[in-house]
């Protein structure tokens, strides 16, 4: 398990941090962004997604309505909003498994509220907003 803790300021810093991060990693690849509302999740996807090549920040917005939202042009990422799922059940519902084994990136938000589900690699980010816009960014690759 390796943990790096990074510190942001601004929106665009989180975004730049995101991009960075992205362009490292493997696919298939399972990211839970972890904070709590308004930590910046969404924030981070958006500079994942650009690190990615498939988006631009502007074109990432949070999923949480619709659930999944699905980029690129043959799905090399996907962002998971789980927050308005209250069972294990619900989550099983989204076929969590066959875009698990797609070669994408899959973004999970609230998925620490369903360990049971997850694989066992992943990538946990953990954002921990501060009052002066800052945000305290700690990134794990578990294996």
């Amino acid at each position: 398990m390796t943990a790096r803790t990074f510190t942001t300021t601004t929106e665009d810093e989180t975004i730049a941090l995101g991009a960075q991060l992205a362009a490292a990693w493997p696919r298939p690849c399972v990211v839970l962004l972890i904070g709590n509302l308004g930590a910046g999740k969404t924030t981070m996807a958006k500079g994942i997604a650009e690190g990615l090549g498939i988006a631009r920040a502007d074109d990432v917005t949070s999923p949480t309505f619709p659930l999944i939202h699905e980029y690129g042009d043959t799905g090399e990422l996907y962002h998971i909003d789980l927050y308005r799922l209250d069972t294990a059940a619900e989550v099983a519902s989204l076929g969590l498994d066959e875009i698990f084994s797609r070669p994408a990136v899959v973004l999970l938000e609230w998925a620490e509220r369903f360990p049971a589900l997850l694989p066992r690699e992943r990538i946990e980010i953990r954002i921990e907003a501060r009052d002066n816009e800052s945000r305290i960014i700690t990134v794990t690759e578990l294996t």
